[in-house]
């Protein structure tokens, strides 16, 4: 007899311990499900926001990483071509590199032998096209990393007001089941909000940083290429 005793209370404890544990956890899926369709909305705005986000991130930082790809001995090449005459050679030199840098040299090597000012506003003229270019949709990503929070802020308010609606209709009688769908909303949509805005906002520092480093590359070869032009005979 007690030995049936100890067991079916064990039975129970191990029955009590799995409802606890239960109880305890919670999917994502089950957050935003019970956040309400005020909170859905919400939190599939922020997902498009995301999936943008990183679409833009991804496809700038394959650009931007072969825009910096750049022979080492491309402006030796130049040089030579150039000092010789041959400046066909050195177009379609430019044309093989296909780089921000091989561009704006192509410019200035089609330019030659006009004033060196004008092959410095041919060149400056292509390299503010070449900077667009590279910056292409980055200002989106700053766009979500601002906006993103504030979504989910206003999930937050709008969680608060059905929290505030369901105590009001409620007659004095606040129940703690009746508010969970408003602090769902408001919880749940704060933490999305920031994530999404968290990680554009990462995103968009990266590309600034390695867009800079395009720009300064294309700088110093631009500088090179009007240096050998200022050369004497």
């Amino acid at each position: 007899m007690l030995l049936t005793i100890q067991q079916g209370a064990e039975l129970a404890q191990e029955n009590l311990d799995e409802v606890l544990n239960e109880e305890k956890t919670l999917s994502i899926y089950n957050l935003i499900m019970d956040g309400g369709l005020g909170g859905q909305i919400i939190i599939l705005i922020l997902a498009i926001l995301l999936a943008v986000g990183l679409y833009i991130y991804f496809e700038r930082y394959l650009a931007i990483k072969a825009a910096s790809k750049m022979d080492k001995n491309f402006m030796n090449q130049i040089k030579d071509h150039v000092t010789n005459g041959k400046l066909e050679a050195a177009k379609i030199l430019c044309v093989q590199g296909a780089t921000p840098a091989a561009r704006l040299i192509e410019k200035g090597v089609s330019r030659i032998g006009k004033p060196l000012e004008d092959i410095n506003t041919a060149i400056e003229n292509a390299g503010k096209l070449e900077i667009y270019k590279l910056e292409k949709n980055v200002s989106v990503l700053a766009t979500i990393a601002g906006a993103a929070p504030m979504i989910g802020f206003l999930g937050t308010v709008i969680g608060m007001i059905v929290a505030i609606h369901e105590i009001a209709n409620a007659g004095g009688q606040i129940d703690i089941k009746m508010l969970s769908d408003g602090l769902y909303t408001a919880m749940t949509t704060t933490v999305a909000g920031l994530i999404v805005g968290i990680i554009a906002y990462i995103a968009y520092n990266h590309l600034v940083v390695r867009t800079n480093k395009v720009v300064y590359q294309m700088e110093a070869k631009a500088v090179e290429f009007l240096d050998l032009l200022n050369e004497p005979a």
